[in-house]
């Protein structure tokens, strides 16, 4: 994969979080502040637990850092998947977003 194709698949991941954060805001009581500072957005729930979700150009990679842990991401075929073989990025998000706010939140690739 080039830059250009990583950076911009990167940007749309990055672009959905934020309106999947816009939706669920607007369709419940979870109140995600969500801070975008160039290429790295900090979700920050009521109970003040953050989510961290970075791009790592040189890698081409995206890492999530959650409670649970930190997770490394590659673009494959059609989905960001966990480097370790353990999962994909949204699945992720969703279980933690879930854990740390204590909402039924979903986040997916899609809008």
């Amino acid at each position: 994969m080039t830059d250009t194709e990583y950076l911009e698949l990167a940007e749309t991941l990055l672009k959905t979080v934020e309106l999947h954060c816009d939706r669920i805001n607007d369709e419940s009581d979870a109140d995600i502040d969500n801070q975008r500072v160039g290429s790295m957005i900090t979700l920050t729930f009521t109970n003040k637990t953050q989510i961290i979700i970075n791009l790592q150009k040189p890698l081409q990679e995206v890492w999530l850092a959650t409670r649970s842990g930190g997770y490394h991401y590659r673009y494959e075929g059609h989905s960001w998947a966990n480097t370790k073989g353990e999962g994909e990025f949204w699945w992720q998000l969703t279980q933690d977003a879930c854990t740390q706010s204590g909402l039924q939140l979903e986040f997916n690739s899609s809008i």
